[in-house]
């Protein structure tokens, strides 16, 4: 059995570690008692964002649990109004204002819609606050293989991250291609599909076949396929159960029933701005 627990961690190119498993807090408002369940249940990363509107929350849950700082690791991102180099360094402060951090852990560009031009400013003052110490890594989110020719072609260095929806229904394979090819960690959010595809037969066969919910074989599949995972829950009792899933294992017949699920971009189910121009 693949050997995986809420302590296990992925190398990023930055040189940290960033646990496999994480909660994610999009459309969270008082996101504080879902961080502290999660903290207390063993998780140690967090994933915020700017457009979320609650990482102040996350700060605070983040000083109420009695975890240590540096033994948590915070994402946020910064949202395509505040793209350019001067605002993203402006929501950078920002943010670290928000969460009360001297520094961020992975601070990620929130989408490409902003256009070339501005995804590029933005990304060089990602890397320049990087150098100053207030990042400690930088990434990008829902970015196709153009939008990393392009940070490539600019003679940048390569981001450590790319979080983009990514599950069963919608593996996004050219983007884990290219990422894999170039030392870029995915992350997979939305990997419970937003719950709308609970009922398919396949989940409902395998959940009954390993005893697990649809939740817990949906995100055992991204840790079995070296994704790190962000499930997102605001309810305490399924942030805990969607870290039960280190006691099983997909079978390899299984594995691929649930591989060809697979419908492209068709099987996504957020905003998946991947193709942006």
């Amino acid at each position: 059995m693949a050997s995986f627990s809420l302590t296990t961690t992925v190398k990023l190119s930055s040189g940290y570690e960033m646990p496999i498993l994480g909660l994610g807090v999009y459309q969270n408002d008082d996101c504080v008692p879902a961080c502290l369940a999660a903290l207390e249940r063993g998780y140690r990363h967090i994933d915020s964002a700017r457009m979320y509107r609650n990482e102040a929350q996350v700060g605070q849950a983040v000083r109420q649990s009695g975890v240590p700082r540096e033994e948590i690791f915070v994402t946020t991102k910064v949202y395509d109004p505040e793209h350019g180099y001067e605002s993203t360094k402006k929501a950078v402060q920002s943010s670290l204002s928000n969460f009360r951090f001297d520094y961020i852990d992975l601070y990620l560009i929130h989408s490409p819609l902003s256009g070339k031009e501005r995804r590029l400013e933005t990304y060089r003052a990602l890397l320049d606050l990087k150098k100053e110490g207030k990042i400690r890594t930088v990434g990008v989110s829902n970015y196709g293989p153009k939008h990393l020719d392009e940070i490539k072609a600019a003679g940048l260095e390569a981001p450590s991250v790319n979080q983009v929806e990514l599950h069963p229904f919608c593996q996004q394979k050219p983007i884990v291609e290219y990422c894999e090819k170039h030392g870029i960690v995915v992350q997979a959010y939305s990997p419970l599909v937003r719950a709308k595809r609970m009922d398919n037969p396949i989940l409902v066969e395998l959940s009954k076949k390993y005893k697990k919910d649809p939740a817990q074989i949906l995100i055992r599949w991204s840790l079995q396929h070296n994704l790190v995972v962000l499930p997102k829950s605001s309810q305490p009792s399924r942030v805990v159960s969607n870290a039960e899933v280190f006691d099983f294992n997909i079978d390899k017949d299984d594995l691929e029933k649930l591989d060809a699920l697979d419908q492209g971009s068709k099987g996504a189910v957020t905003w998946n701005p991947v193709d942006a121009d």
